[in-house]
Formats: structure tokens, C-alpha cells, sequence
């Protein structure tokens, strides 16, 4: 798959594009601010297209801004000037400096996550609250997205690649050839021939579970190979450790159940939100700690915070926004 060749001259969508961008990533954007651009990107195609150039834009001037700075702050104090870029070129990489200082090259994230950063808007397939999709990305490969959930097609030459940028994702992978699918997901790299995995990536943590037949994880010069019922985890800290799991547990999100075995509420609170519409917050830090045995179906979160004030004795304040308070 390749992308279309753009002329070096003005493109006035894709200069709308990130107005947008600039707008949402250094201003102190509102819910009504997100809606203005779902209804703009949905005029056309085209501006759907230039919403996502505008996006990868962003991506890679705030790379190359990072390692401006990086190689600044080891080179010796020689300034070598480089050739006047075109106008169009200008106002772009200038705008792409910009927001990656303002931002100090991370993605600013909405306000309790109560809303998708650009870069999930801008992914290929996206969830949102509550919902599942089911996409093929060849005959051979299908890919179940649980709920807000963000996935990028990254095509190369040589390989069916993908980005899970947030969100968990169920995987089935039959390759009929020795090219195996690709998946990146922060800065690791997942890949199957023939396998069934899950993978979720949250909060900069990613964890892989093999569902069926070998996965192999690696990140930052190490690898794991995954079996059935095996997971493994990484992050900034590293790739840690396989470890056996429950399986059917893992994946019970695909029949609509959430399975918790000795879990703190403040971590299956965590796990609702991203189901539930509004936000659970937990102002309590014994509640915290209280451990949950339980399954919930997906489709009747709503009774959850009923649920958790009959079992602790929890005190419910519930404010506009759908935001509620445990305490």
C-alpha cells in the first residue's frame, strides 16, 4: 500500500487539518471542541485523509524535533544553517516544532481520558466506549478490536504490519506464507504465523497473552516465544517474564464478561471506565484496596456502582459529566 504523491505546493485542507491539530493539541480543547472536528472530518473523505496527514505530520515533526534536541544537546556549539525551506514546508515543520515543545514530545492526553488524543483519532480502525469491531486486514488475518481501542495500518514492503496505539485487540493469524503479521504496539514488536493472541496496551504497559499456537514479543534487543496460555509484559522498565495465565479469562471480553479474581477495586474501577460511559474515581484509599472476586457482563455496567455501594459501603457522589465519586 502505498500513499499518494503530494505536490509541494499549498494543500488548504490539509492546512484546516492542522488548525485542527494545533488547535486540540496546544489549546485546552472541550468536549464540544472534539465534536467540531468529528463533524468536520466526516464532510469528505478528503478531509478524513488530510485529518490523518495531519496527524502523521505531527508524528514525525515531533520525532524529528526530539532528535534535533537530543543531537543540540551532544554536538559542539556549531550552528550550520540549512537551506530556506518552501513556505508550505515552513509553516508545517514550524507548527510540528511547536506543538512538540508545548508538549514536550509526549501526546497530550484529554482530561481523565474522557475523550480519544489525536493520535487514536487518527488511527485506520477505531472503538469507542463500550463497543467491538471486527476487521479483516487480509484473508488470512482478522483482528477483534475491544472497546476504545485505536489500530494503525503501517504497511512496508515486506510485511503486513500494524500499530495497536491504545486499547486491547483480539488476533487471528492463519499465514499462508512465511511472511508472519506485525504487530507494534509502543516500543515492542509482537509477531505470529500461525496463532491466536491478545494484546492490550494501556497506560505505556503491554501485555501479550497466546491464546493459541507461538507468539514471539520483543523489545529493546530481547525476545520472548510465547505458547499457549503464556502472557509476558513490557514497558519502560523492560520485557519481563513469561508467565502461565488463564487464558479464557484473558479473552472473556469477546463473550462480554469481565472476569476479576482477587483483583483491588481501584484496578477493576480502572478496567469498568473503559467500558462504562463517564468516569469512576476512588477518593478513598482503603477502598482502593478491597479485593473483588467476580464477573460482570459488559452490556449491565451500569449496576456497578450500585453494585460496589450494597458490597463496601461505599458513599456514591455522583456529578454533571457522568463523572462519579467513590469514597
Amino acid at each position: 500500500m502505498t500513499e499518494p504523491t503530494r505536490t509541494s505546493g499549498p494543500d488548504p485542507l490539509l492546512d484546516e487539518a492542522l488548525d485542527w491539530v494545533v488547535r486540540l493539541k496546544a489549546g485546552s480543547p472541550t468536549r464540544a471542541d472534539v465534536d467540531a472536528l468529528q463533524r468536520w472530518r466526516a464532510q469528505s473523505p478528503d478531509h478524513e485523509d488530510a485529518f490523518k496527514a495531519a496527524a502523521r505530520l505531527l508524528r514525525s515533526a515531533s520525532a524529528a524535533a526530539k532528535e534535533l534536541a537530543d543531537e543540540r544537546a551532544a554536538a559542539a556549539p556549531v550552528v550550520v544553517l540549512p537551506p530556506r525551506p518552501s513556505r508550505f514546508l515552513t509553516r508545517r515543520i514550524l507548527l510540528g516544532g511547536a506543538i512538540a515543545a508545548a508538549a514536550g514530545y509526549m501526546m497530550i492526553r484529554p482530561p481523565l481520558d474522557m475523550w480519544p488524543s489525536i493520535d487514536e483519532l487518527s488511527a485506520d480502525y477505531r472503538t469507542g466506549k463500550g463497543e467491538q469491531r471486527k476487521v479483516m486486514l487480509a484473508p488470512d488475518i482478522s483482528v477483534e478490536l475491544n472497546t476504545q481501542t485505536s489500530l494503525a495500518l503501517r504497511p512496508t514492503p515486506n510485511e503486513t504490519r500494524v500499530e495497536l496505539i491504545s486499547g486491547e485487540a483480539s488476533v487471528v493469524a492463519r499465514r499462508s506464507s512465511s511472511t508472519p503479521l506485525v504487530m507494534l504496539a509502543r516500543d515492542g514488536r509482537i509477531s505470529a504465523l500461525q496463532a491466536d493472541f491478545n494484546a492490550r496496551c494501556l497506560d505505556g504497559v503491554v501485555s501479550v497473552t497466546c491464546l493459541d499456537g507461538i507468539v514471539t514479543v520483543e523489545q529493546d534487543g530481547r525476545s520472548v516465544q510465547l505458547r499457549k496460555a503464556e502472557q509476558v509484559t513490557y514497558s519502560r522498565a523492560g520485557l519481563q517474564a513469561s508467565l502461565p495465565v488463564d487464558a479464557k479469562q484473558v479473552a472473556a471480553w469477546q463473550t462480554g464478561l469481565l472476569i476479576f479474581r482477587d483483583r483491588p477495586l481501584a484496578s477493576v474501577v480502572d478496567e469498568v471506565n473503559r467500558y462504562r460511559a463517564g468516569k469512576i474515581i476512588i477518593t478513598n484509599a482503603e477502598l482502593k484496596r478491597r479485593l473483588v472476586n467476580g464477573t460482570f457482563q459488559v452490556d449491565k455496567l451500569d449496576n456497578f456502582v450500585a453494585q460496589v455501594e450494597q458490597l463496601f459501603g461505599a458513599r456514591i457522589t455522583s456529578l454533571p459529566g457522568g463523572v462519579v465519586l467513590m469514597s
